[in-house]
């Protein structure tokens, strides 16, 4: 065409070579401030190699301290209910939605069961407070008390289910946080409980029967379970000292493998239950589920700057309980955890 030419060939390997040179100058900055430390910098409080504003990082941890129920009672009122200590040093406080109907596999599944929302508060020697836990919502509830949540400074470190097929639709959210006043961190899990039909505190009761063969069960499984609510309960925790970030957790404080059996008549049961494994355990505690007929129902993590990392399969089963039980020692005998009490 008129007023074009064809460019040489030389020039337009000297433009690609200029336009070579000015991008690496352009990306040179870029380079130097991903550098190793800028990354370090930019880590969350609380990971490994952070450093955050209480001076804590890596290979500087600190220790959880023992309290009493007189040093929780403002977060007792601030949650509305009372709670009670474990080990000495953990607070716990329990939120079963007994307002739900909820329905798995053909069983109504008690409260007691799956339906538990549990948080727990420590105090570190810091005067610091942390609290993690779990919770129950409806998946209409979840969006709201999320935002709850978020509005108050409380994080959420894993969603996922519990159960397979329930009625209705049901999650599981993972609550954290961690500051100097536990009160404030109290009152920012009631503001997402009160997006919820969270009914009020009722005593449970521990004289209910149980229809299980609850001797052979425990000689199975090797540790002494026990009955709440009409159901029987074991845990297991895990040997290591694990720690969240800087903070050392008391033992068994999220890192628990907890099997709850409902009876269901004739000596069966409705199983219910999680294991906490390292990442080389998983295969085989999955393996052994399975072989004992034992449905998985979700793998991930409960926390997000945890060492060693650990990993929670959920699972579900309907079955004579002294069949669930040695199908779980199977699992229980491929992690290094202890009879929890």
């Amino acid at each position: 065409m008129t007023g074009d030419r064809q460019q040489d060939p030389d020039d337009a390997r000297a433009i690609t070579s200029r336009r070579r040179v000015l991008a690496a100058a352009a990306l040179a900055p870029v380079l130097t401030v991903a550098s190793p430390a800028a990354t370090a910098r930019a880590l969350p409080t609380g990971a490994a190699g952070a450093t955050g504003a209480t001076g804590a990082g890596h290979g500087k941890r600190v220790k959880p301290v023992p309290t009493d129920l007189d040093h929780w009672a403002g977060v007792a009122k601030a949650l509305g209910r009372g709670g009670n200590m474990l080990r000495g040093t953990t607070y716990h406080t329990g939120f079963p939605r007994r307002d739900l109907l909820v329905v798995s596999d053909g069983v109504v599944v008690t409260p007691g069961l799956a339906l538990g929302t549990h948080v727990a508060f420590v105090r570190y020697a810091d005067g610091s407070t942390m609290v993690m836990g779990d919770v129950v919502v409806t998946e209409d509830e979840l969006q709201h008390v999320i935002d709850a949540w978020q509005a108050h400074g409380i994080e959420q470190t894993a969603l996922h289910k519990h159960l397979l097929a329930q009625t209705p639709d049901l999650w599981w959210a993972h609550v954290h946080g961690h500051g100097h006043d536990a009160v404030a961190l109290a009152r920012g899990l009631r503001a997402g409980f009160d997006r919820t039909g969270t009914p009020p505190p009722v005593a449970p009761d521990r004289s209910t029967p149980v229809d299980l063969d609850i001797a052979r069960m425990d000689a199975t499984l090797g540790a002494k379970g026990s009955v709440e609510d009409g159901l029987y309960k074991t845990i297991f925790v895990r040997r290591e000292t694990v720690t969240d970030g800087h903070l050392i957790l008391p033992p068994g404080l999220g890192s628990t493998s907890a099997f709850n059996f409902q009876p269901l008549g004739g000596g069966r049961a409705a199983l219910s239950g999680d294991c906490v494994m390292l990442a080389d355990e998983v295969p085989h505690v999955l393996k052994a589920l399975r072989r004992g007929g034992i449905k998985l129902v979700e793998l991930h993590n409960h926390h997000l700057s945890e060492d060693p990392r650990l990993f929670f399969t959920h699972f579900w089963a309907v079955d004579d309980g002294v069949r669930l039980a040695r199908a779980l020692r199977r699992a229980v005998d491929a992690t290094d955890v202890v009879p929890g009490g």
